[in-house]
């Protein structure tokens, strides 16, 4: 079988596991978030934080719901890696420096996941366990929380209530993420993955069953359940600085596609679970159809790519070889690759680095795009309504008429709360990477000159400020200058949309619905969706086409 034959394989396969698993999935979140009854440990967690789930929250008071409890875990994550060398199960490993700790906290309650450490040789099992882990979870469900109040403020009328934060929040713990992280993790141990808590042991060099002298060190810990919340909640950092390219945590091709299925599963049901509580279908079909559209085009270009390889040695490799696992190949790493960057996961089992030029483009593509096909667990389907009110507006302008989408008219406020949104990740990326390029200091940690080097400095603006996680390798992030600024990117990327999409979702709420009428737009077509993916693909390509110009594009153009 051709690498060409197995990739396309591999991505029907996929396609078919994300089908079966869509309906189901989708069915369930809206239930869950549907329901007035509480499970009993529901009510512990609730009487543990003094919240009383019952409570229905204006966007205001849910907003700071959300950034009460994303800044007390920032200063709990923190402080426990400050604090790391006096605890439990460091395996040795010193406290993490201040501005280092300050990263890894804003990274991972941002559900972005950058790491500028070996995860391996920095992290004890107590923070990984209870810092990083625990962050994996409630990152996940404070997007999926933030979704589904946008999701109310479309399904409801002359009021400004969205839910309860607290509810939302425990809800996507206990009812969606843990369960499906459990049997995920099984999956995995199952398949190979490691999960103990062992110290660290000294073993052989081998290369293809012989010894190669030398000896390395590599220690134990919770893996495999690390790797499924990693995934299942789009999150993407690495226990092992290889990420899933360590066979420790990815063992076999089996499991690349399993995990390839674990961060797309949620992201795309969500588009059921938004179709239902609007009481639509169809409207949930639409949205779902816009992203797969991305999904899909990207992979074949991808593909593409990676598999249009000149001279003798990338043909006989099959494909651009370089800086990909072998045990997978060109075509699961592409499939990887683009389902990473188009969701905020950041999870990798290859270089982006090492793609080709044009390769390495398309993964910087996918997250300038807002990461929304079919993005985050949450952010993505929050995302791609945003663009949905874009592409209504641009349609009405068009036609002379006042937009509407779902019933509800995007007037001048809401248009302002949509574009704020879409302003914020582009200006955080272009400012920090312009002042990492004017400056000497940042300037020194780039491995490469030229286009090369400025993809990435680019590229980790655009994963931090995007909520992406993963980097384009090359890159010496570990710097007071970058540690410190792509934690502020990571930040400022994560809340400061979720105030406009809050905002948003309670201005909608407040509005009463207006009746469909010969002139409105029908948002369930195909054509809606050919208009979603034009303004998807012209206004990001407008935002960022002069800056992929000096990088990817013009590295691409001359190989």
């Amino acid at each position: 079988m051709g690498p060409v034959l197995a990739g396309a394989l591999q991505l029907l396969a996929l396609i078919a596991a994300l089908a079966l698993a869509y309906v189901p999935l989708g069915t369930y979140m809206a239930k869950v978030y549907s329901s007035d009854k509480h499970w009993r440990v529901e009510k512990w967690i609730y009487k543990g934080i003094g919240a009383n789930p019952n409570t229905e929250m204006r966007w205001p008071a849910y907003l700071r719901g959300v950034l009460a409890f994303s800044a007390v875990s920032v200063v709990f994550l923190y402080l426990l890696q400050r604090l790391q060398g006096h605890l439990p199960g460091s395996l040795g490993f010193k406290s993490i420096d201040p501005d280092q700790a300050f990263n890894t906290a804003a990274s991972f309650v941002t559900n972005t996941n950058w790491q500028s450490y070996y995860g391996e040789q920095a992290m004890g099992h107590v923070v990984q366990t209870a810092g990083l882990a625990v962050q994996n979870f409630v990152s996940a469900a404070v997007g999926i929380a933030v979704a589904v109040a946008l999701v109310r403020g479309f399904a409801r009328s002359r009021t400004g209530e969205l839910g309860n934060f607290w509810s939302d929040l425990v809800r996507g713990v206990t009812r969606i993420l843990l369960p499906l992280s459990v049997v995920a993790a099984i999956v995995l141990v199952a398949c190979g993955a490691i999960q103990n808590f062992s110290g660290i042991h000294e073993v052989g060099q081998f290369f293809n069953g012989h010894s190669m002298g030398g000896h390395q060190q590599w220690n134990g810990g919770a893996v495999a359940s690390q790797e499924a919340i990693k995934e299942v909640g789009t999150n993407g950092g690495g226990y092992f600085n290889a990420n899933s390219a360590h066979p420790f945590e990815n063992p076999t091709p089996f499991t690349n596609l399993f995990e390839i299925f674990l961060l797309l599963v949620i992201p795309f049901a969500l588009t059921r679970t938004f179709g239902i509580m609007v009481g639509s279908i169809k409207q949930g079909y639409a949205i779902l159809a816009t992203m797969a559209t991305i999904w899909v085009g990207f992979v074949a270009l991808m593909m593409w790519t990676e598999f249009a390889h000149h001279g003798p040695a990338l043909q006989i490799a099959g494909g651009a070889m370089e800086g990909k696992e072998t045990r997978f190949g060109v075509g699961a790493s592409s499939i990887f690759a683009v389902s990473t960057t188009l969701t905020s996961t950041g999870a990798v089992d290859s270089f982006h680095s090492s793609f080709t030029g044009l390769g390495g483009g398309i993964t910087m593509l996918g997250i300038q795009l807002g990461e929304i096909a079919p993005g985050g667990t949450g952010s993505g389907l929050y995302g791609m309504l945003i663009m949905a009110i874009i592409a209504v507006f641009i349609a009405g302008l068009m036609v002379g008429r006042t937009p509407e989408y779902l019933g509800k008219k995007i007037g001048t406020r809401e248009i302002k709360f949509a574009a704020c949104y879409i302003l914020i990740t582009p200006a955080l990326v272009l400012v920090f990477t312009a002042a990492a390029m004017a400056l000497p200091t940042p300037g020194n940690s780039m491995t490469n000159s030229g286009a090369h080097g400025f993809s990435e400095i680019l590229y980790a603006y655009t994963s931090g400020a995007n909520n992406n996680g993963s980097a384009f390798a090359g890159l010496n992030a570990d710097t007071h200058w970058f540690n410190t600024t792509i934690g502020l990117a990571m930040i400022l990327g994560r809340f400061l949309p979720m105030v406009f999409v809050l905002a948003l979702a309670g201005s909608l709420a407040e509005q009463k619905p207006v009746p469909a009428t010969a002139g409105t737009l029908r948002t369930e077509k195909p054509l809606f969706t050919g208009l979603l993916v034009g303004a998807i693909l012209i206004i990001t390509g407008l935002t960022y086409f002069p800056a992929l110009a000096l990088g990817p594009l013009a590295e691409g153009l001359a190989s």
